[in-house]
């Protein structure tokens, strides 16, 4: 199959078109932005590939839970280019494509929620499957849920931006930590492309973000009183 996928969850932006299971991958610098960059990464794929957009068979985006601005991005421009064409959309969790990227094993997904919070998940990753343990939730850094066992991999932007805390939560279940893994585009296609193939790609019009947090936006007041970032 031919699909394109978005991802744009953390601070890193990446687009990836999947041939058949052959995958080809562009990614925006860091800091930029990504909604200048998602169309112009997405069409320079393309050409690279030698696929049209008609020539697509799917688009998949990464959800979330993650940066709300990115979430809503990704999952924009799926949308718009699908419902041109009438493309089946899929979102993919981008826990669990951030999951997928830290390869076989038990692995802790955690990014920055900012607000002195993460989102965390658990998975059982073996291939392209990507099994939970722990459903994705938003919780302060005291709380975050402890995952059974031991010899889990840490990853993702919460390990970068809150470690000590997190290593004091999660003590002994840690095997060690990747603070700089992200999700990526790449992983999004990887989990979307078996989905697409049972016929489980819905309506563009359907899609949506998976947030996790009720409360998508805050004021400055509130996120200083809660003891978060301006």
């Amino acid at each position: 199959m031919k699909l394109l996928a978005f991802e744009s969850s953390s601070d890193l932006l990446t687009v990836a078109i999947s041939l058949d299971g052959r995958i080809l991958e562009r990614e925006g610098a860091r800091g930029a932005s990504h909604s200048e960059l998602a169309l112009p990464l997405a069409t320079a794929l393309l050409e690279e590939a030698g696929v049209t957009l008609s020539g697509l068979e799917g688009i998949a985006f990464g959800a979330g839970p993650g940066a709300f601005t990115g979430l809503r991005l990704a999952c924009s421009v799926a949308q718009g280019l699908a419902v041109g064409i009438g493309l089946p959309v899929i979102g993919i969790g981008s826990l669990e494509a951030l999951a997928l990227g830290a390869g076989d094993g038990l692995v802790y997904a955690c990014t920055d929620a900012r607000m002195n919070e993460a989102y965390c998940a658990a998975y059982k990753v073996s291939g392209n499957s990507v099994e939970t343990v722990i459903a994705p939730v938003v919780s302060a850094l005291d709380k975050v849920p402890i995952p059974p066992g031991q010899g889990w991999l840490g990853c993702g932007s919460g390990f970068a931006a809150y470690g000590d805390a997190l290593t004091e939560r999660l003590g002994t279940t840690l095997r060690g930590m990747d603070g700089g893994a992200r999700a990526r585009a790449s992983m999004v296609l990887r989990l979307a492309a078996p989905l697409f193939a049972r016929g489980e790609g819905i309506d563009a019009a359907l899609a949506v973000p998976r947030y996790v947090r009720d409360k998508v936006a805050q004021t400055t007041a509130e996120r200083l009183a809660a003891g978060g970032k301006a």
